[in-house]
């Protein structure tokens, strides 16, 4: 398609789907699914035809690249990115000259915090029984402990995926310092109680009939879970330094 014609059809309102021609070249994930849920979570805002058909500005369409890149590269959970959307819509930030909206500097992500992204379903990786071994560092002894204590779980196949390798490796460090893997089930149980309550919250979310439902909810699932971590987390450092201070 000529630049021309990109430019015609972009000052007479693009359809969704050519939305999506444009966008897939650097996000080949974006769906039309996806679109229509970052509209309902009203970070773009089409508008309608009389007889209700989505016709996207420009405007629009750099609004949806913004977002797309901030969950990308930055692992922005959608809250934020509205959060600056917003601020350059104020004219808090500004806009830079390609018309792509700048991340205002006042909204920073703190270097290592645990990001929605990593709880993405499609960024599963599959490692052999003898490859998982040499890569935690481990034997075959203990890794079936830690199977039977039901921290690592192998799929199907036989299979682990990069979470089992990190958590096979963490057992394996903790051990040297005194901890067997039965004393390791502790967190296991408080992984499940956390996982059991974001499915609570979301679960009826994902059931809604409207359309995004499934896409809304895996979203929040992701958030909450990098949410309940970064908690954790807290929770665990204050608690270290109040035993110290005893």
């Amino acid at each position: 398609m000529t630049a021309v014609r990109q430019q015609q059809q972009a000052q007479a309102g693009m359809s969704i789907g050519t939305v999506l021609d444009r966008l897939r070249t650097d996000f080949p994930d974006v769906t039309i699914s996806k679109i229509r849920f970052l509209e309902a979570e009203g970070l773009i805002s089409p508008e309608r035809t009389p007889s209700g058909y989505r016709r996207f500005s420009l405007a629009d369409c750099e609004r949806l690249r913004y977002v797309l890149t901030a969950q990308r590269d930055q692992y922005l959970p959608l809250k934020v990115i509205k959060e600056q959307l917003e601020a350059i819509d104020s004219g808090v930030a500004t806009v830079g000259g390609d018309d792509a909206p700048r991340r205002p500097r006042t909204l920073v992500v703190a270097p290592g915090a645990v990001s929605p992204e990593d709880f993405r379903s499609d960024r599963e990786v599959r490692v052999g029984r003898e490859d998982m071994i040499a890569r935690a560092g481990i034997d075959e002894k203990f890794l079936g402990e830690l199977v039977r204590a039901g921290l690592v779980v192998p799929g199907p196949a036989g299979f682990f995926d990069e979470e089992a390798v990190a958590l096979a490796r963490t057992a394996k460090s903790m051990s040297e310092f005194g901890l067997e893997v039965r004393h390791l089930r502790a967190f296991k149980l408080a992984a499940d109680r956390e996982a059991g309550l974001v499915a609570q919250i979301a679960g009826p979310i994902a059931k809604g009939r409207d359309a995004g439902a499934r896409d809304r909810a895996e979203e929040m699932v992701r958030e909450l879970a990098a949410l309940s971590l970064t908690l954790h987390t807290c929770l665990v450092k204050s608690a270290v330094r109040g035993a110290l201070d005893r």
